[in-house]
């Protein structure tokens, strides 16, 4: 009677974990996420092949991350390559220059408002 207790325990263990690791699925790479697109670019115009429109990848992803002082200097590199046309890039080419006057303004110590 033992026998055929431990064995039952045995087969529904079994079964309960094929259940269980059969529905795990495993995780996809999304090489899109896996990639820092911004030291791709940058990486492309050092070797030389800079355009226009990596320009303003590169200073719209400096935006986003906060990074100011980088974004305002791909705007003003996008800017000498190309007329703007788009009044989004001019806004955000404002904001930053903004935020870095803000900042060089703090920290000089002088009042910004």
């Amino acid at each position: 009677m033992i026998t055929k207790r431990n064995l039952l325990a045995f087969f529904v263990f079994v079964s309960i974990s094929t259940v269980v690791f059969s529905q795990s699925v495993p995780r996809k790479t999304d090489v899109n996420k896996d990639i820092d697109v911004v030291r791709v670019y940058e990486q492309v115009v050092e070797e030389g092949y800079g355009t226009p429109f990596i320009y303003e990848k590169l200073a719209t992803a400096y935006y986003f991350k906060s990074e100011y002082g980088k974004a305002v200097s791909w705007f003003q590199k996008l800017f000498s390559e190309a007329k703007n046309t788009d009044p989004e890039l001019t806004h955000q080419y404002n904001q930053a220059l903004k935020a870095v006057a803000a900042t060089k303004a703090i920290n000089s110590g002088k009042d910004i408002f």
